[in-house]
């Protein structure tokens, strides 16, 4: 079993892979549905009731917009990042949403988006119920479905187990693999790396998906975030009135270029300033890439950007070999444990990206796939436990410099790791059932509910995104 590498980098829009990315997929699914049933012509009203950590963190995460332009039959991947304000201005002012660009009904947001902030579903803290109603109110169909992390959907058969949930489930794979002693098994059978056999599994799942060219791709977008976030000025939205910071970095590094001879450090500024700069564009609402969320896309660009621009060796086989490897490193925590901050904090986000980018860039550094594993596991080893508190639900204060932190220590994993041979104590799988259990463990105001920790030390009237 395995999970797509595509399932793992998706191209969207900020702030929330989970809370923006995923309702607006979750839309796009409810108006399939309706297409499939012929019932988007009888379609009068659609409301959306919001549950668990999408209610209570919503309006910060800007899931209220992405809900609208999901119904108007945006997806995050296409979406045009800069029209999408406009899109969802229209539909506040008028009160009327086209349905796909077609069925036209009315829409209030404040009526038709219900953020249930005291209720849960079961399944999953982020849960949303979609409802068709006809002219005379009646039911026409309802969907129940759960944003469960880094853009991913589930609907309740799909969360039971009882349908596929992602690509590639009931695709036989050339190399399957469920866990880290299985890959590394299967390494040593096959004389494999990691990489490689990622893209042999990736060619079974989609045979014609020129998977090299489209990670490429991917890369290039991330560095498109990375120039704009650069570029960008001003004050972030929400109710925090945050400055950008990474415009400034960025100038002060131009302006002195010579102190990189005097101090060997300024690499770390420039990790920092990649970090920054893609999670202020997420934060902003730009495109970016879920790797593997939102709320830590910046980790594994600051990584990459590190590897293609401070690397000698660097090459665009590197970069594949790096997103492949992440992502099978990604997959694992996918499969056995979680990548949603709302199911088991930021050590699902930052702490996941971490693990992914110090595996990846230990695999584009030469490394073995023990070592490559070993790299992964310090990464996490050491963002245990991690809380995902956002101060206003925006992800701004802590979530923008936490993926400064994360990209730094997984390059420090990584070259831990590349002076071993790969032989340690606690092995990627122990450490994944260890974040699992912890997330478990971990009060519900710790996990992406802005009711604990450090949100609590600063009030903040939100606002509308």
């Amino acid at each position: 079993m395995t999970i797509s590498v595509f399932d793992m980098f998706k191209i969207g829009i900020g702030p929330s892979s989970s809370h923006t990315v995923g309702p607006m997929w979750a839309a796009r699914r409810f108006l399939d549905a309706l297409d499939s049933r012929g019932l988007k012509g009888a379609t009068h009203r659609v409301r959306v009731e919001l549950y668990g950590s999408l209610a209570l963190t919503g309006l910060g995460h800007a899931t209220d917009k992405a809900l609208i332009l999901g119904l108007a039959g945006e997806v995050p991947d296409t979406v045009d990042a800069d029209d999408a304000d406009r899109i969802v201005g229209t539909v506040r002012e008028s009160c009327r949403l086209q349905l796909d660009g077609g069925t036209e009904i009315g829409f209030a947001p404040r009526r038709d988006l219900d953020f249930l902030l005291a209720d849960s579903l079961p399944e999953h803290p982020n849960g949303m119920v979609f409802v068709a109603e006809d002219s005379a109110g009646a039911e026409l169909h309802r969907e129940v479905m759960f944003s469960v992390g880094g853009g991913f959907v589930q609907d309740r058969a799909e969360m039971r187990g009882e349908t596929p949930a992602w690509a590639g489930r009931n695709v036989e794979m050339p190399h399957p693999f469920a866990g880290s002693v299985e890959l590394l098994a299967r390494g040593r059978e096959t004389g494999l790396s990691i990489a490689e056999m990622m893209a042999a599994n990736e060619a079974a799942i989609s045979p014609d998906a020129q998977v090299e060219a489209r990670l490429l791709h991917i890369w290039q977008v991330m560095e498109s975030s990375i120039e704009r976030g650069c570029r960008g000025t001003g004050i972030l939205p929400g109710g925090l009135k945050v400055k950008r910071r990474a415009h400034a970095i960025h100038q002060s590094l131009l302006a002195r270029p010579e102190a990189s001879m005097k101090d060997p450090l300024t690499v770390l500024d420039y990790i920092n300033l990649y970090a920054i700069a893609v999670n202020e564009e997420n934060a902003a609402g730009g495109r970016v890439v879920t790797a593997p969320t939102n709320g830590a896309a910046g980790v594994i660009p600051a990584v990459l950007a590190y590897y293609t621009r401070f690397v000698n060796s660097a090459s665009d086989a590197g970069v594949v070999k790096f997103m492949l490897t992440a992502a099978a490193i990604g997959s694992l925590y996918k499969l056995n444990a979680s990548i949603s901050a709302a199911e088991v904090g930021c050590q699902g986000e930052v702490g996941v990206a971490c693990s992914m980018a110090a595996g990846g860039l230990a695999a584009g550094l030469g490394g073995t796939n023990e070592q490559v594993e070993n790299a992964a596991e310090i990464g996490m080893e050491h963002n245990l436990g991690f809380t995902c508190d956002p101060i206003g639900g925006l992800v701004q204060i802590p979530c923008i410099e936490r993926n400064t932190m994360g990209a730094v220590k997984a390059i420090n994993a990584a070259r831990l790791a590349l002076k071993g041979d790969g032989t340690h104590f606690v092995s990627l799988d122990q450490v994944i059932e260890t974040m699992r259990e912890t997330g478990r463990d971990m009060a519900a105001t710790y996990k992406e509910t802005s009711l604990g920790g450090l949100a609590l030390r600063i009030p903040v009237s939100m606002v509308e995104c």
